[in-house]
């Protein structure tokens, strides 16, 4: 928990020690192209309130393209002036082209922060979902037909097997020793083994006893 708080301690000193330089060099580079007292220290808000609205944005997920363009644009004049700052330029004779662009950043900042804080992000599931109510609303309710029922077609009776006279009254008495023996009736498949005919006709003869 320590290290933790350790690691975002410096990184909150970081973060306030370059926003501390670059607020200060916005401001010089503003007084030195002509706009001073309150005007000067109003640039660098401007260019971080831009950084802030583009960041958030970015986080969204959504225009991440205009997101990433404004964001650039904020990030090049925060380290323009740092770098301007550095004595690569004269701060007593700064050249024309940066007063313009100076006295002209309220504009696009403005202008950039306005798109980014007011646009509305693109509800894409809800148009979707839109979408696929209507499809549903639009086609047209089956109607109920008459219910089908399954037809069953009619098997045929089979024929009654032939049996012969005598092979029933031998059946009848393998029935009678059968049911001596065990003091129960004569089962199909017993009956069957016992002839040695095929089933068909062991129910045949089966159903004659």
């Amino acid at each position: 928990m320590r290290a933790h708080l350790a690691r975002v301690d410096a990184v909150l000193v970081q973060a306030l020690i370059a926003a501390a330089l670059s607020f200060a060099h916005i401001h010089d580079i503003a007084m030195a192209a002509g706009q001073d007292g309150w005007k000067a220290w109003a640039y660098p808000i401007s260019v971080d309130l831009l950084l802030v609205a583009a960041w958030r944005r970015l986080r969204t997920g959504t225009a991440k393209a205009a997101a990433w363009c404004w964001f650039v644009i904020a990030l090049t004049a925060s380290l323009g002036a740092n770098v301007a700052t550095a004595g690569l330029l004269d701060m007593t004779d700064v050249p024309a082209w940066l007063r313009i662009l100076v006295a002209g950043w309220p504009a696009v900042a403005f202008l950039g922060g306005t798109l980014l804080a007011h646009s509305a992000p693109k509800e894409t599931t809800d148009e979707i979902g839109t979408e696929v109510m209507e499809d549903q609303e639009d086609e047209p309710e089956a109607t109920p037909g008459p219910p089908v029922h399954p037809t069953t077609e009619s098997t045929p009776p089979t024929p009654p097997v032939p049996v012969p006279v005598a092979l029933v009254d031998h059946a009848r008495k393998v029935a009678a020793e059968h049911h001596t023996r065990t003091g129960t009736r004569i089962d199909t498949p017993t009956l069957r083994a016992r002839l040695g005919v095929p089933p068909p006709m062991a129910e045949a003869i089966a159903a004659q006893l």
